[in-house]
């Protein structure tokens, strides 16, 4: 990798960072650099050193609600926040991050989002009111001008599990994935983040897994998302004779009635775990992965939904680099995307 200063050393990496202006008079574009929270803080990040007790605001941009947090540089998290997305999510993210960017000591902002982003701009399948919108620079300026540093909420989730869940093994391979109103994913390769050239590197919900399934949000048919999101587990349940006691029924009470033995919902996370195994098996052979945290709502359910998953992979895995794949629950539960989040920020800060 080059040496020298941060913008020379981003050319090598691949993680999207908006940097504001640096003058009341400047304006124009943000500057698409690209960070490793491991190459440029490494030895903060995998070995949990102080560095200058730099505090950060995280950001967690999920389908259904969005969390903050403020992290110190070394892991520990200060003060949390989680609201439900509303009727006007332009109008919730500014409450959420006016309420902490007066945080005294902030060196920068980090930004987990659910996906497609593009340098910036996100397009959440779930947020169908985001379309292009400008979410790094909305945040700076609601943060005051802190340098933003984003990618995808998966993306996040897989490096905070790496930071702070203890996955930090050099010279592996790990995809962390997020089940949730979404599905997504992120790659962390020998300890460096992979993105790609737009941020959807690991994007594992929009694999195709049933060429002749129901069309996915995304215009695609037969995704991972369409099987095993909660929404269309719970969808999938309902029209196949489920009969929740609630009239607004979710995947934690479809999770609940399967730990139970409830036949439709046993087969539910049957369905779920067929779809993620053929899309872990796919994203193994690609990338040659050992490990996949699993991360999210729906993985909440625990062995619910590992143990049809594990046992799923072993019977369809042939190959004995596929054989040694190990799916493991996050360590860190739903507070993983906002590590990595705050890790994001350390790069810039």
């Amino acid at each position: 990798m080059s040496s020298g200063p941060l913008s020379t050393v981003c050319r090598d990496i691949n993680f999207m960072v908006n940097t504001p202006p640096t003058g009341a008079a400047e304006t124009g574009p943000p500057v698409d650099t690209a960070v490793s929270p491991v190459a440029v803080a490494g030895e903060h990040l995998q070995r949990g050193r102080h560095l200058t007790h730099r505090r950060m605001l995280a950001l967690d941009i999920g389908g259904t609600k969005f969390a903050a947090a403020i992290v110190g540089d070394s892991g520990e998290m200060q003060e949390r926040v989680e609201v439900p997305i509303g009727a006007d999510p332009t109008a919730t993210l500014s409450a959420l991050v006016r309420s902490l960017a007066s945080s005294p000591g902030l060196a920068g902002v980090g930004i987990g989002t659910a996906g497609p982003l593009d340098r910036g701009r996100v397009s959440p399948v779930n947020i169908p009111a985001w379309r292009g919108f400008p979410l790094a620079d909305k945040v700076s300026e609601l943060s005051g001008g802190l340098p933003v540093a984003i990618a995808g909420d998966a993306q996040c989730m897989a490096l905070g599990e790496w930071w702070r869940g203890g996955h930090a093994t050099p010279g592996h391979t790990m995809l962390g994935v997020v089940v949730s109103t979404g599905v997504g994913g992120g790659l962390v390769i020998d300890g460096t983040p992979f993105l790609g050239p737009t941020g959807n590197a690991g994007h594992i919900g929009h694999i195709t897994v049933d060429p002749h399934g129901e069309p996915c949000p995304c215009g695609g048919v037969g995704c991972v998302e369409t099987i095993a999101s909660g929404p269309a587990m719970t969808r999938w349940a309902l029209a196949h004779g489920w009969q929740p006691t609630s009239p607004t029924p979710d995947a934690r009470m479809l999770a609940a009635d399967a730990r139970i033995g409830v036949p439709i919902a046993v087969a539910a996370f049957e369905r779920a775990a067929d779809a993620l195994a053929i899309a872990f098996l796919t994203a193994a052979a690609l990338c040659d992965i050992d490990r996949i945290v699993v991360g999210g709502g729906v993985s909440a359910a625990g062995e619910t939904l590992l143990h049809p998953l594990r046992q799923t992979v072993k019977r369809r895995a042939g190959l004995a680099f596929l054989r040694r794949l190990q799916i493991e629950a996050t360590s860190l539960g739903r507070d993983a995307g906002l590590y990595g989040a705050a890790a994001l920020a350390l790069t810039q800060a």
